[in-house]
């Protein structure tokens, strides 16, 4: 079975740095991986990833000894089921923006009596050799974050960090900036304010706190780590790739 510490190191509160996954290329999970990532993330949100790309991808993520999770579409049952049967070591939910929508991502996730998970048997479930020690893990080891990325989650981040079964929480800024009416705008004080909140809340519960870096600049990430984020997402496979291609090919007096 997976020996990913993960859920340890985020009841732990333990600094981890990952990163998303958007291009589906071995390439890609290689690269990352030398370049020292603890986790990364494959979005299905907004990629046309499928779910044959994605369990190809899961694989190769966690043959580098990085934990596989993946930014599910939606907070829905098949979802999420899919994800994990295809051996995923965790989920981020999106749009999680109260007690019942976290309690929901659980359920899904989990199987009973914790859960209500349908049973199937694939990746896994080592295409059912294993369903005892899959589900064994799933009680100890499989990661739910939710993702807070709406101004109705950060005034229900309380309840949503209570919910049993939710491992930490990452916040997104664009989404996150979008509900109060100025997408982009992240570093404007009203979104500086709701961050504020959660930040609070979640330091003084040592609950763990993420958030998504998007630009590929260490010193943003520095700053997550000394407000207290311990689940920071730095940048993507995509920004990597062009800022640093943009920044040399700058250098020509083109």
């Amino acid at each position: 079975m997976k020996n990913t510490t993960l859920k340890q190191q985020l009841k732990n509160k333990e600094n981890t740095i990952g990163s998303w996954i958007t291009i589906p290329h071995q390439a890609v999970i290689d690269i990352m991986a030398e370049a020292g990532f603890d986790w990364l993330t494959i979005d299905l949100e907004h990629t046309s990833i499928d779910y044959n790309e994605l369990q190809i991808l899961i694989g190769f993520i966690q043959a580098r000894g990085m934990a596989a999770l993946v930014r599910v579409s939606k907070n829905e049952e098949v979802v999420i089921k899919r994800a994990l049967d295809a051996g995923a070591d965790g989920i981020i939910v999106p749009m999680v923006c109260s007690a019942a929508e976290a309690r929901q991502a659980v359920d899904y996730a989990k199987y009973p009596p914790v859960g209500k998970r349908g049973v199937g048997l694939n990746r896994a479930q080592r295409y059912g050799y294993d369903f005892e020690g899959y589900k064994s893990w799933v009680s100890n080891h499989l990661v739910v974050i939710a993702q807070i990325e709406h101004i109705e989650g950060v005034n229900n981040i309380d309840e949503i960090i209570s919910t049993e079964g939710i491992d930490g929480i990452i916040i997104g800024p664009y989404d996150l900036s979008g509900s109060l009416g100025i997408p982009g705008q992240y570093n404007e004080p009203i979104v500086q304010e709701a961050l504020k909140k959660v930040e609070k809340i979640c330091n003084d519960r040592q609950f763990s706190m993420g958030y998504h870096v998007i630009d590929p600049n260490v010193e943003l990430v520095k700053e997550k780590n000394k407000a207290g984020y311990n689940f920071v997402a730095f940048s993507t496979d995509f920004f990597f790739m062009g800022r640093k291609a943009s920044e040399e090919m700058g250098k020509f007096n083109l």
